[in-house]
């Protein structure tokens, strides 16, 4: 669980060879690192937002989105923004 204002995200790390697989779940969409593309995203209507470079939940909260799926523009959520502002959007 990671506390995020007034808000609890579930937090899913996976460690694997080279880099962990993150994953912050809010009610809405999820933030995930860069395993993760937004193409089946779209296909399948969730929200995500998605980090690169990161190894810890922190750094994903204080990262840079880099892609986002349609359904998390609808929510508000911009490449450029905050981990922790696309976040906060998806509860």
């Amino acid at each position: 669980m990671v506390k995020i204002g007034e808000y609890t995200a579930i937090g899913i790390k996976l460690e694997v060879s080279n880099a962990p697989i993150l994953i912050l779940r809010g009610e809405k969409g999820l933030l995930t690192c860069g395993y993760f593309r937004v193409g089946v995203a779209d296909v399948i209507g969730d929200a995500i937002a998605v980090v690169t470079n990161v190894k810890s939940f922190e750094d994903m909260l204080n990262s840079k989105v880099v892609a986002v799926s349609k359904k998390a523009k609808e929510l508000g959520v911009e490449v450029g923004d905050s981990g922790k502002e696309a976040l906060l959007k998806f509860f």
